[in-house]
């Protein structure tokens, strides 16, 4: 019997689909980004003239989407890590050092998220804005930088606890499958289950 996933527990499911859908307004971002730099591109070639702000626009973008998709990448365990001695680590051993890994990235992202803070405090009371034609307050997309970056520290912390919890009872299969490194054969069985959708959608495709 498959023992139940720690994605399954209520809060981190919700925190799961909120992320999944940060991370697609992350993108969705992203592209636009691509989109409008693209066009200014051409209008200068091929027009004469250009939209103006194209690249600081882009610049919040990429920072804007970057924090939105940091938690959907935790929960999916798509961060780096070294692993190169962590293989050869008794299972409990191994466990009790991801459980260490995120309380170090948690205390991280609190730092960081403190300080951001302050950055989009003083840009709203000082009322900053960027040195350029567009003239954009500055807390508007910092504020939306710090929104993703909030995100981060409640999903970390929801995460915490589902490890913590995990720790004491005992469960080190739930601590390895909600912040331990991924596996080989999980990463092989992922790419085996996107080929598989892609080929049922070129098969849909076919018959439509």
């Amino acid at each position: 019997m498959t023992p139940p996933s720690p994605l399954s527990w209520a809060p981190l499911r919700w925190a799961n689909a909120l992320s999944r859908v940060a991370v697609w307004a992350g993108g969705a971002l992203t592209l636009a980004s691509v989109l409008l730099i693209s066009f200014d591109v051409l209008a200068r070639k091929f027009l004469g003239f250009n939209t103006g702000g194209a690249d600081e626009l882009s610049s919040y973008a990429f920072a804007i989407s970057t924090s939105w998709s940091l938690a959907f990448a935790t929960l999916q365990r798509a961060n780096v890590r070294v692993d190169v001695l962590y293989q050869m680590l008794p299972l409990r051993l191994s466990a009790v050092l991801d459980w260490i890994s995120l309380v170090a990235l948690g205390v991280f992202m609190t730092y960081l998220t403190w300080y951001a803070m302050d950055v989009v405090a003083a840009s709203w009371v000082q009322k900053s804005a960027a040195n350029t034609t567009l003239a954009t307050p500055l807390w508007i997309p910092q504020g939306l930088w710090f929104v993703g970056l909030v995100w981060m520290c409640v999903v970390l912390a929801l995460m915490l606890v589902r490890a913590s919890t995990a720790i004491v009872t005992g469960d080190i299969e739930a601590v390895k499958a909600l912040c331990g490194v991924r596996s080989a054969q999980e990463e092989a069985d992922e790419e085996a289950a996107s080929g598989a959708r892609l080929i049922d959608a070129e098969r849909q495709g076919a018959r439509a």
